[in-house]
Formats: C-alpha cells, structure tokens, sequence
C-alpha cells in the first residue's frame, strides 16, 4: 500500500504546504492546514469492491491517509464501529429510521482513538520525542495510550474537574499529566506554552492536520454501512468538531473518487445549553464564534467555549442546510437513562446530547418522519462514573432494601 498525499492545503487562503515535514497551522493567516491526496490515482487502487479483501480495521484506507510507511502505523485495533437501528425511540419521537454509530467500542473507549491512531504514527513517522495536547476528557487517554504503543512521551494538560476515569487513565498512559483549574482552553494555552519552550510535538485538536483525517473515516464507513447511500441527517455532538468536519471531507472525497453521489446528509452540531458558542454563532448567521462565557456542563467532551476550528464547523452547517441545537443537561440525563432501559445501550452524555436533539428537529420539522437519522455515541458511557451514580442516585438502596 502506498499513499498518495501529495501536500498540505491551508483551508482559508490555500497556501499549500510540504508533508515531508513537521506542519501544524498556516504561517500566513493561522488558518487550518488539510491534507491533499491523488483522488484520481488513489480511485485506481482503492475501490468499495476491493474494502471487503482489507478486512475491518481503519487502516485499510491507508491510500487516502497521511502516512507513508505501514511500519509507522501506530495501531491497537481499530475496527469500524457498527452502526444499528434504534428500535423503541423511534416511537418516542415520531423518526421511523433512526440509527446510532457506536463509537464507544474502539480501543479507547471513544473516537479519539481515530485521531490518535493517524497522529501518532505521524509522529513516529517524524521521530518525534514529545507529543503534547490539552484534553477536556477521552483525547487525553487516547493520546497517552497511542504515544505509549509508539515509545513517545506525551504530556497532557486536563482541567481538574474532568470525568476521573479520563484522569485515571491519562496518568496510567502517559508519565506528564498536569490537572489544572479552568477549561480546555486554559489548558490550550499551558500547551501553546510548550510548544514554544520545549518544543513539544502539538496534538491540539485541529492544530496539526492528522487527526481529522482519522476521525474522517467515520464518513467512509457510514457511506459504506449505508450501502453507498448516504444518511439524509447527521446528529453530532459538538465540542472540537474534528468529527463532523472530517466526515465532510470525506464525503467531497468519495464524491471525487465516484464513490458517492452529490448528495448529502443535513449536519447537526449538538451542544448543551451551557457551552453553545456554535449554536449561538449559527443563530446570528456568523462564520466564526464567540468566547462562550462561564462554560458549564456536566457534558465534559461539549465543555468546549471557542472552538479553534469553528470557522469550519460552522461552513459544513451552512453548505449541509443543517442546523445547531442545544439541548440542557437535565435533559441528556433523562435520555441517558432512557437509552439504557429502552435500547440496551449506555450513551456518553455526548452521545445522548445527540440523541436529546432528535425530538425537537423533529417537532420544529427540520426531519420528517420518512428522513434516515444517524445520531453519534462518540465514546462509552461507563467513563462516567459521576454521572451514572447521579442517575442512579437513590434508587439502588430502595431496589436492595
């Protein structure tokens, strides 16, 4: 197998930039650097009839990914997560077909193992010595995980309240975990700090160009569980938004490729009611957000207040018709618990974000009744402790006793 990355595209003034080296963001406007690849000679090699001989895992889309050499993949098994129908919810909310891809099965427990798996092996690939990056929750682990399995020191910056198995975990993985007081973007800027001191390698979410392109094979698999037909809407949770950005790209790939018609899902970016600088930017029509003041949700992954690739997230809205809703913390609770008696499954609380934002887009008829949905669960539920214990506060005494 071999790549065909053939450069780095600045995503604001295309600027184009060399792979062979170290790239984060665009030295001209700041803007997000996308990795470019041969679609024309990548088609020729890389087809949906020749997946099924690739067996399952990610990595069988090495073509269209951004290393050069297998022997660089850093890698602990990630395998298409599967997508299933929901079946008592939809009665609920009046959606026939509603489906969940279930993201809580990969290694690490969530998505993040999607952009670390690519990152990493990019920084092995670069023989890098330090990876660094902030992390409200799961990204922490998986880039302690992945930069363990590839003998690279990582330092990881979380604020202090983040869900204690996210802590646990990072201080198993990686030997430099600093817990600090504030948000993600105050651990953004201790990060900022040692790239420029120590010469940290930068993971931040969308400051270096590999992760999305990770995270963007959930695009390819969705086209591909959905019989190269795409689904009519997309609900995503929204942090970082590396996700659904990366999904979107994917799509004009495959469209590019002759994988996939023009045609494309309506995308829905989820935040809760006390972090929703997107939702606020969308509902005044502007291209960029605002510092979300005083950021609070018990939604660790959504407690994100400016996102730093918002200018991308809010164009995939705007060129998919779609939409940003919010929806409340008591709210995600409720469907947390709804989930697991009606349906077997333990959401993240981002993933019942998600699933919450279903019945009001329906009510407010942004989906129709004979729409596909496909709602995300980025990660796994049991990560969160607190959560489930206040769910279920109270209520296990009184079934014991």
């Amino acid at each position: 197998m071999e790549t065909t990355l053939t450069y780095l595209e600045c995503t604001r003034c295309n600027q184009m930039y060399d792979y062979n080296v170290p790239q984060f963001t665009c030295v001209n406007c700041g803007g997000i650097l996308f990795a470019r690849y041969n679609l024309d000679r990548a088609a020729k090699v890389l087809s949906p009839a020749k997946l099924g001989n690739r067996g399952a895992s990610l990595w069988r889309y090495f073509e269209i990914l951004p290393i050069e050499r297998e022997s660089n993949i850093v890698t602990l098994g990630e395998l298409e997560t599967p997508v299933y129908r929901f079946n008592y919810f939809p009665a609920e909310i009046g959606v026939r077909d509603l489906y969940v891809k279930d993201e809580s099965v990969l290694p690490t427990g969530s998505f993040k193992s999607r952009g670390m798996t690519v990152a990493v092996s990019k920084a092995k690939e670069f023989d890098i010595s330090i990876a660094a990056a902030p992390s409200a929750g799961n990204a922490g682990g998986a880039l302690g995980a992945y930069a363990a399995r590839a003998g690279i020191r990582s330092v990881i910056v979380m604020p202090r309240d983040t869900p204690k198995l996210n802590v646990y975990e990072s201080f198993l993985y990686s030997s430099n975990v600093q817990l600090i007081d504030g948000l993600i973007n105050d651990a953004g800027l201790i990060i900022k700090q040692g790239v420029e001191r120590h010469g940290w390698y930068d993971l931040s979410t969308m400051k270096e160009p590999c992760r999305v392109e990770g995270k963007k094979i959930m695009g390819y698999e969705i086209a591909g569980q959905f019989n190269w037909n795409l689904p009519d809407v997309i609900v995503y949770p929204t942090g970082g938004g590396t996700g659904l950005i990366g999904m979107w790209k994917a799509f004009e790939e495959m469209e590019q490729m002759g994988w996939i018609s023009e045609k494309r899902p309506k995308m829905v970016a989820v935040q809760t009611s006390g972090c929703a600088p997107v939702v606020n930017a969308f509902q005044q029509g502007s291209k960029e957000c605002k510092l979300f003041e005083n950021a609070a949700t018990f939604a660790s992954g959504l407690r994100v207040p400016k996102p730093f690739a918002d200018y991308l997230i809010l164009q995939v809205i705007y060129e998919s018709n779609g939409i940003a809703i919010s929806v409340d913390d008591d709210t995600i609770r409720k469907t947390m618990e709804s989930a697991a008696r009606l349906e077997g499954v333990i959401l993240c609380p981002e993933g019942a974000a998600a699933l919450a934002a279903v019945k009001p887009l329906f009510e407010n008829k942004f989906i129709n009744e004979n729409e596909s949905v496909l709602v995300f669960n980025t990660g796994s539920g049991l990560k969160y402790i607190e959560v489930l214990q206040n769910i279920v506060s109270g209520k296990i005494d009184n079934k014991l006793t």
